[in-house]
């Protein structure tokens, strides 16, 4: 696949704490991704109750409209500042403690229970940390990730889903030669190869 000049680019957890601490997020969207509200029906299916997914989830405003609707939401983000963010900017009172199984890791909760954000790399995420799920909302992980991760990334999510489980993902489309991401392009024949 051609990805120009971006398939060595690399960019560092530093790099990306660092994006929040000075507010450099032009990739949060304050309103909810107008895709999502289109789609919607294509994650839930028809279900209720459902276990839903946020890989590299910031401060996604989605979290808890979805969680509104009677699903339990996971999210995972190395930035604890955007998941403090995402409790107080929603008047959420939360619970913190320590994740055993990942060294430094911390869960976010909030007090209802219905959203869990981990804070952590999403590579020390394991199905037996935080099970498995019926959808997953990527708005902008897979085309976070750097280059020469996605393959970790996409066997990582394989083994996150149900086997009934939709996956939305939300990519974007332009020449990799002129902008060096993040986003990264990822072409639809990477997409195929990595999901099936």
């Amino acid at each position: 696949s051609d990805i120009g000049s971006q398939k060595d680019r690399v960019v560092s957890e530093e790099e990306w704490l660092k994006k929040w601490e000075t507010s450099n997020i032009g990739f949060h969207k304050e309103r909810g991704h107008p895709l999502l509200q289109k789609y919607l029906d294509l994650l839930l299916n028809g279900r209720s109750g459902l276990r839903i997914f946020f890989p590299l989830c910031g401060k996604a405003v989605e979290m808890k409209w979805l969680a509104d609707m009677g699903h339990s939401v996971v999210g995972v983000e190395i930035s604890e500042q955007a998941l403090k963010e995402f409790f107080a900017e929603h008047s959420l009172s939360y619970c913190e403690e320590p994740v055993p199984e990942i060294s430094g890791g911390k869960k976010l909760q909030s007090t209802s229970g219905n959203i869990s954000l981990y804070c952590c790399s999403i590579y020390d995420l394991s199905s037996s940390v935080v099970g498995k799920f019926d959808g997953v909302w990527d708005r902008g992980a897979l085309v976070a990730v750097n280059p020469c991760d996605r393959q970790r990334y996409g066997s990582l999510m394989i083994t996150l889903m149900e086997k009934n489980s939709s996956y939305l993902l939300v990519t974007v489309s332009y020449d990799p030669n002129k902008h060096k991401g993040p986003p990264f392009y990822v072409p639809e024949s990477e997409i195929r190869s990595l999901f099936g």
